[in-house]
């Protein structure tokens, strides 16, 4: 597994590019430049890793574009030491990208494939989540709640009540709701009861799986 000085400078293209399409958070930035997007992607896709589009990685489902990525990142407005609670680990990158920022990750992977390969792959990068688990993301992980921020990688039909109840005050649940096409969603907890909405525009995801049994 090598990061190179040409992949460095890939890098650095792509935080242009997204500054270009409006990321102005410079955490998000330096975590983009940090994380060797190319190690988390099959190795046919190596020469379109610091290209801004998604890619599949296995069990029908794709890393997400670099943009989205950060876009979700930025919406969360969490700091280092925060705790995050992530849906869908996928390939890991975007729980490296808050790990580089220095959240604490609690991360949820619903296809045990994807949970196998996360669990060991991780570690070997020197990326080191708090708890991984394989379970159902609908539910969240009550005995570690509350988070300081929530974070959805895939398309949810609904708003899943168990992770709105597991937000502090003041944290934010990012998540795009839909079917066939999701709206970016922001729930802001303000009180025991009651949250904010705010919407930021269409984005395509994998369907969220629900565990139904």
């Amino acid at each position: 597994m090598k990061d190179t000085y040409t992949h460095k400078g890939m890098r650095n293209r792509l935080v242009a590019t997204l500054k270009d399409k409006g990321i102005a958070d410079s955490r998000v930035l330096e975590a983009f430049n940090e994380v060797p997007r190319h190690l988390f992607m099959d190795s046919g896709f190596i020469d379109h890793a610091y290209v801004d589009k998604a890619f599949p990685i296995g069990a029908n489902q794709t890393i997400s574009q670099p943009y989205t990525v950060a876009r979700q990142t930025e919406l969360l407005k969490v700091s280092a030491g925060d705790t995050v609670l992530e849906i869908g680990t996928g390939s890991g990158y975007q729980c490296a990208i808050l790990l580089a920022m220095g959240v604490q990750v609690y991360s949820i992977e619903r296809q045990n494939e994807l949970f196998k390969k996360a669990q060991r792959f991780l570690p070997r990068l020197g990326y080191r989540p708090k708890k991984l688990v394989f379970g159902d993301g609908y539910k969240g992980l009550p005995d570690d709640a509350p988070f300081d921020g929530i974070i959805v990688t895939a398309g949810a039909p609904h708003v899943p009540k168990d992770l709105l109840a597991q937000l502090k005050i003041g944290a934010r649940l990012v998540i795009p709701v839909g079917e066939g096409v999701q709206i970016m969603t922001v729930f802001t907890r303000t009180d025991a009861t009651s949250f904010e909405k705010e919407e930021f525009g269409e984005y395509r995801f994998v369907p969220m799986l629900e565990d139904k049994n």
